[in-house]
């Protein structure tokens, strides 16, 4: 049996599932961020939070306009510009 390099896994996890069809799929750096900035807003209290609410938003919306402009399918760019309108509008009450 071959051994999985980091690099085999990752590449597996951008294909997505189904082949035919990506719904799901690894996630991409920008997701990634938005993850890690949801973590941190949730461990940290005061300034940490703020930063990790703010890394989670710019993550988010990276993503979501990725997906919306170059999605793989359909509901892919659906669901980019979907969350892209939430995150906007999120910001514009906030104002």
């Amino acid at each position: 049996m071959r051994d999985v390099s980091a690099a085999d896994l990752w590449r597996r996890g951008q294909a997505g599932w189904p082949r035919r069809f990506p719904i799901v799929q690894f996630p991409n750096p920008p997701l990634i961020l938005a993850f890690a900035g949801l973590a941190l807003a949730g461990a940290a209290n005061g300034t940490a939070h703020d930063a990790g609410r703010a890394i989670f938003t710019v993550g988010l919306a990276v993503w979501a306009w990725e997906e919306a402009v170059d999605g793989e399918n359909w509901l892919r760019r659906l669901l980019g510009a979907g969350i892209l309108v939430w995150t906007v509008a999120r910001l514009t009450a906030e104002l």
